[in-house]
């Protein structure tokens, strides 16, 4: 029996459209789509493996596509996982510390924890193995790992007769700032090299050039650094005029005003370097560095700087002389937290690098531009036939040549970014950002780059942004918000897949991987795809899938797809999508009494809609939207509407 008092029929009905007309504007901060941990497990989308020893202590990660493995480094253990499921078909090898080395680390003052074994290096050295170097409770040491294919089981085992000292090659603590890279039989790292954690330097060790080592306690090299990243990028077809870039922070000793301020550098050397003859015996005769710097311009010419560099991540090109370089930085600002995302063209730092040196006359002088002679060869150059292959070696150059370079490491010029500011700014304090991977997509209207950022809370957000070129303005785009892990963890390592269209994610205690796209979610309309304004997503005239530049993948012709602007108004032009939508509109009756407050509840997929509602007091009259958001509920019938906006546009049904 129904209630007494008068009873309200409410029908609830609303349908995804974007209609061109003022009077909302969606928060950019906002992304499309956020997807729980547990709703990128059903949807099929992630993998998660965990150790069965119940920890992990991740510290690094090695994607190989050609063996078809993630390789990951922990405490006392190496994995080797599936690329297609992580979770499945993993190998371990098992690599602690022997317990005369645990009883002497913690003899001489160290914890337990940190007297474990932890892998810091992992590098393919070939194809059949790889180089692996771990602290070895505070006695680093390296040795090679057996991979590849033996009948229908992955090769994978620990050659431990080849076992090698690591000091130079891998940091003694488990939690120092450390890089590395693998060029030839040479490695390259940057590290804190001794057991205390005082001497910084950059080292090349293991293959036929020599060992080479920055000078000791040379503060114009090196002071305090944090090493975040290490590249090899070659200038031209000469193969000896390759140069090796460290990406790292430090304290800066030009900046006079505060002996604490933190800049980003680009180190840069020459592979091929080996030294002075007289002076710089067995020291970098070619280490020079300039400034990175990320800031947002002001008024009067005072800029915002995000200065301390968080990660750095090296987006591949046609040309692999020119890869594209994006750095996450955050504040050191006491006013206020902040992180930010600046994109650099090798033109750029090249330009620095060959523009005028820093010099300073003496502790009482200002850092200057240097205008005296510069010795020939051009110091911080390669000994190369691209230089005049007058020199055979560093070691021929004359004394003038690297007694300069030795004094004058400091480039003059900064290296600014493209546009001149972050192609990406975040203030909001909501996720502590920490990792960078971008991966280039052809959209219908152009090319995208996809940002893929990992935060301190296990979150990752999946970003594009759009500069427009006439305004110079800004666009960014959240499209994604995925809860990776189950239980908030930072997100220590990414490495990221192209190929595969996939992201492997490493936190401290676990390794997740997660397909780049599931465009079905978006909706299942044109309009709904047309507003996701994902690159990776288009309307096929059936269903939104995976866009497909034109080619062999490309079944279909008819495509819809609008990054840019998002207009489905017009790229669903003549579809009907209105009526479609309509006609697919989920409809409730819910019952209440008049002058009553009632929850009518109407959540959109999109966290980007607007829910409007709207009055109708009796059959026959004209729907009014309403302006109470039905805090009381007058004796008449309302209907919902919920209309998916784009960012940055005003809509309205």
């Amino acid at each position: 029996m129904a209630p007494t008092g008068h009873i309200l029929t409410l029908l609830l009905w609303g349908h995804l459209l974007e209609l061109w007309t003022p009077g909302y504007t969606a928060n950019p901060s906002y992304p499309r789509l956020r997807l729980s941990h547990k709703e990128l497990l059903e949807l099929n989308r992630t993998s998660i493996f965990q150790s069965p020893f119940g920890f992990l202590d991740l510290h690094t990660m090695l994607l190989d596509e050609y063996q078809e493995r993630l390789f990951v480094g922990g405490r006392d253990l190496v994995y080797s996982l599936n690329l297609e499921r992580v979770s499945d078909g993993y190998r371990e090898i098992y690599w602690p510390s022997t317990a005369v080395k645990v009883e002497e680390c913690i003899m001489k003052g160290k914890d337990a924890n940190e007297c474990a074994n932890y892998v810091r290096v992992l590098h393919h050295y070939n194809r059949t193995h790889l180089l692996t170097c771990a602290t070895g409770a505070f006695d680093p040491h390296c040795a090679f790992i057996r991979v590849g294919h033996h009948s229908e089981d992955p090769l994978f085992h620990l050659e431990s007769h080849r076992s090698e000292r690591g000091r130079g090659r891998c940091p003694f603590d488990p939690n120092s700032s450390f890089v590395s890279t693998l060029v030839g039989n040479e490695l390259f790292a940057g590290l804190y090299s001794d057991y205390w954690g005082r001497d910084s330097a950059i080292f090349r060790s293991l293959g036929k050039l020599g060992h080479i080592r920055t000078e000791h306690d040379d503060e114009r090299l090196l002071k305090e650094p944090k090493f975040v990243g290490s590249y090899m990028i070659p200038d031209n077809e000469d193969p000896e005029d390759n140069k090796m870039y460290f990406f790292f922070t430090e304290k800066a000793l030009e900046a006079e005003n505060n002996a604490h301020t933190i800049y980003t550098r680009v180190g840069r050397l020459c592979v091929n370097d080996m030294g002075g003859q007289r002076i710089l015996v067995n020291k970098w005769s070619t280490f020079l560095k300039a400034r990175l710097v990320c800031s947002v311009p002001g008024m009067n010419g005072i800029d915002t700087h995000f200065d301390e560099l968080e990660d750095v991540f090296l987006l591949p090109t046609r040309d692999p002389k020119n890869p594209v370089i994006f750095g996450l930085f955050n504040t050191t600002s006491n006013i206020f937290r902040g992180h930010a995302v600046c994109v650099y063209h090798m033109s750029s730092i090249r330009e620095a690098f060959n523009g005028p040196y820093a010099h300073k006359e003496g502790p009482e002088y200002h850092w200057s531009l240097y205008e005296g002679k510069v010795p020939y060869p051009r110091p911080g150059s390669c000994a190369s036939k691209v230089n005049g292959g007058k020199y055979g070696s560093t070691k021929d150059y004359p004394d003038d040549a690297i007694r300069f370079a030795r004094m004058h490491p400091l480039m003059y010029q900064p290296i600014k970014p493209v546009h001149k500011k972050p192609i990406l700014v975040k203030t909001d304090g909501k996720y502590n950002l920490r990792q960078l991977a971008v991966d280039r997509v052809e959209a219908e209207d152009g090319q995208y780059d996809v940002l893929f950022i990992g935060t301190d809370t296990g979150i990752v957000l999946k970003v594009i942004t759009i500069y427009n070129q006439e305004t110079e303005w800004m666009e960014e785009v959240i499209l994604e918000e995925l809860q990776i892990f189950k239980d908030p963890a930072p997100i220590i390592s990414m490495e990221i897949s192209s190929k595969r269209q996939q992201l492997y994610i490493g936190s401290a205690s676990a390794v997740a991987q997660v397909r780049f796209h599931h465009c079905d979610m978006y909706g299942s309309a044109c309009a709904d795809c047309c507003l996701a304004r994902d690159p990776y997503c288009a309307w096929d005239g059936i269903s939104c899938s995976r866009y497909y530049p034109t080619g062999a993948h490309s079944k279909r012709r008819f495509r819809r797809q609008d990054v840019r602007h998002g207009n489905a108004a017009q790229q669903c032009f003549g579809q009907q999508f209105v009526g479609d939508a309509l006609d697919r509109t989920e409809e409730r009756l819910a019952y209440g009494i008049e002058s009553n407050s009632t929850l009518l509840e109407c959540t959109p997929r999109s966290l980007q809609a607007k829910v409007v509602w709207f009055v109708q007091k009796g059959r026959d009259v004209r729907k009014e939207e309403s302006l109470d958001h039905l805090s009381t509920l007058p004796p008449s019938s309302r209907n919902a509407h919920w209309n998916d906006l784009k960012q940055s546009k005003s809509t309205s049904a």
